[in-house]
Order: structure tokens, then sequence, then C-alpha cells
């Protein structure tokens, strides 16, 4: 495989540092915010705690081409300041807020700032096609270890500054984020990409039609949109599970054991995925683990250990997904197709996120916390069903 060249590498270790520091921002608060959002006025309303869980995917999603767009014409690196600006914006109103209405107003704001399309842009304006696979791998993977440390840090954090307290660590982040941007990241060829030689070349551009019709993007689409959908399903159900059970663990040391545990699923799964080859075999293994973890957290009553194992094949499959589906996007589609089916892409993401905390609050509010995990698990085969059309090939 190709080298990256000086300003690949700073392209992709810093772009990655941006994702990075502004999905854990996202992710920090996912074990403790369901609590949090109990305790406030309208906390009764386990509708209202998932739509607080969820609600910053529906303006990611309805943001994240719009935001793409502009930095078509209007400048990758200002895009981004922009989306990151709004970000830090919604941290302070969430940080702010005395009622469950507003900490939803605070979480919406904050997926209004939609620019993760944009920064994976900027990494295709950046990186040649033979690396651009790598490249994403990066970001990919580092998004994984992310979502690890967040998820034990979270109740750590909150217990020691409160969920205000991480808001406003996350808009300090987010400052951050924006001067590794500035200082760090190189600055993007304006409405050209590189070519394999490391020169501009003109790109022909791709009709919608075109990436709507293309049933291996539409299978990842579906994927990501499940992925996160099911996260944040079971995150309004498991904070309340692990608040009443008994035992001496700490909320954060069981995150602790579980996240270190799941890489031990994670790294053996990535390594036979890529050095082997068995990249498609593995994606739906990694699917299967899901739906069973699910399965094993609906049907049955689980103490501290049963938990534990159910959530370590969960996350071990789910981070390798997390950290696998980026790539994939590069061998499913043309160069001059990228942006576009990353836009498509970003807003399934977060579409997902959105719905999977709506109905993973409605379902608790009228069923359990059991039937949430259900759910999940119907919803993992039915990714599995659709997955299994899927190919390395492009324009299928």
């Amino acid at each position: 495989m190709p080298s990256f060249t000086q300003t690949e590498r700073r392209a992709s270790f810093g772009l990655a540092s941006v994702f990075s520091l502004r999905m854990f921002g996202l992710f920090v608060i996912l074990p403790v915010v369901a609590l949090y959002a109990d305790a406030l006025p309208g906390g009764s309303s386990a509708i209202l705690i998932g739509l607080a869980v969820g609600i910053y995917g529906l303006t990611q999603a309805i943001f994240q081409i719009p935001l793409g767009r502009l930095s078509d014409f209007w400048g990758r690196k200002k895009t981004i300041y922009l989306g990151l600006s709004v970000f830090v914006l919604g941290s302070f109103v969430a940080a702010a807020a005395d009622s469950l209405a507003w900490l939803c107003v605070g979480r919406a704001i904050q997926g209004a700032g939609a620019v993760s399309s944009t920064v994976i842009a900027l990494n295709a304006d950046l990186t040649r096609e033979e690396v651009r696979t790598k490249s994403m791998a990066i970001i990919g993977i580092t998004i994984g270890f992310t979502f690890i440390l967040s998820i034990v840090l979270g109740p750590v954090l909150e217990s020691i500054v409160g969920l205000p307290g991480i808001f406003l660590i996350t808009a300090a982040l987010t400052f951050l984020s924006m001067g590794v941007v500035y200082f760090y990241v190189p600055d993007p060829f304006p409405d050209l990409d590189i070519d394999s030689g490391g020169r501009k070349s003109q790109s022909a551009p791709v009709s919608m039609a075109a990436i709507l019709s293309n049933t291996n993007l539409l299978r990842l689409d579906f994927g990501i949109f499940s992925l996160h959908g099911i996260l944040m399903s079971m995150f309004v159900s498991l904070p309340f599970i692990l608040r009443n059970l008994e035992g001496s663990f700490l909320s954060w040391q069981f995150y602790l054991v579980v996240m270190t545990a799941s890489i031990l699923i994670m790294l053996p799964l990535m390594m036979i995925s890529e050095r082997l080859g068995h990249r498609k075999v593995i994606f739906l293994f990694s699917i299967m683990l899901i739906a069973g973890s699910q399965t094993i957290l609906g049907f049955f009553e689980l103490g501290y250990v049963g938990l534990g194992v159910a959530l370590i094949i969960f996350f071990g499959a789910f981070n390798l997904l997390e950290a696998s589906l980026p790539s994939w996007i590069s061998r499913v589609v043309d160069q001059n197709s990228k942006g576009s089916a990353l836009g498509v892409y970003s807003t399934s993401q977060y579409l997902g996120t959105f719905i999977g905390g709506v109905l993973g609050g409605w379902i608790y509010q009228y069923n359990s916390g059991q039937g949430v995990f259900i759910f999940c698990a119907a919803w993992a085969l039915l990714w599995l069903i659709t997955a299994f059309g899927l190919s390395d090939s492009k324009n299928k």
C-alpha cells in the first residue's frame, strides 16, 4: 500500500483528532444523560428522555448535506469553523438547562453543527485515492477508541463536575479542535481533487440519483443507521438497569471492564478482516454478535457478570463496525461520488441516532427496559438480512 506524503499524514491524523475531540463530546454523556434527564422537570417521561438522548441526531441529519454543499463553494475550513461554533453554542445551552425541554433544545443546537461530511470531504481533498481508504480507516479507528474512552470517562466526569460541567468540557474541546484545524490541518486545494500523481484534477459532478441507486451504498447507509439507532436505544434503558443492580461496582468501573475487554474481541476480528481479507464474513459475523448480545439482554434477567458479558460482545462488534464502515464507502463508490455518498451516509447515521433514541424512549415508556433490547435484537436481524448482498464492487 502506498505511503502517506507529509501533507496526507497531517490531514489524516489532524482530521482524525478533530473527529475524536468532537465525538468525545457526543459520546461521553451517553452513560449519564438519561439519569440526569430523569431528575429534571419533565423527566418522568421516558419518551422525552429518549428525545434528549437522540435529538441531536435529527438536526445532524437535517444539516449534514446543506453544510457539506456550503463547504463546496464557501470553503471546507470556514464551514468547519461555523459548524463547531454552533456545537459550542449548543453545549452552553445544554449546560445551563434547568428543564428537560431546555436540555433537548441544547442538544438540538449541538447537532446543527453538522460537519462530519465536511471533515471527510476535506480529508478527500488532501489525500490521493490510493491512500484514502487507509486515511478513512485511521479516522474510523480513532472514532472507535474515542467511543471506548468516552463511555468509561462519562460517569467519572459526571461524579466530579456533573453533566453541566461535561457540556462545558466538550465546549472547551471543540475550541481545541478548531485550533487543530487552523494550525495543523493543511489548507485544501479548492474546487479540485488530487490525482494519483499528487496533482489536482477536475472531477465531473455526480447525480444524487446515481448515489441513491447504488445498492452497496444503500446497504452501508442502512448499516450505519442501524448501528447508531441500536446504540441510542440501548442507552435509554441501560443506565437505569445498571443503577438498579445490586453490587459494589461503580458505573465507571463497570464500563472500564466492559470497554477494555471489548477490545479483545475487536482486535482479532479486525486482523482477520483486514489482513486475511475476510471483510464480508467478519462484517456479517459482527452484526450477528450485535443481535446475539441484544437477545441475551432482552430475554434474561442478568446480574453484573451476565450484563457485562453481553455488553462486551456488543461493544466489541460495535467498535469494529464503527471503525470499518467508513472505509467501506471508499470501496463501493467512485472517486467523483464520494462527497455526495458521504453526505447521505452521515445523514443516515444521525437519523438512526434520532430514531433510535425516540423509539427506545417510547418502548421503555410503554413496555420495559427488556423490551428495548428485544426491539434492538429484531432491528439487528433485519440489518443482517440486508447486509448479505454487500460486495466490494463499485456501482452495484
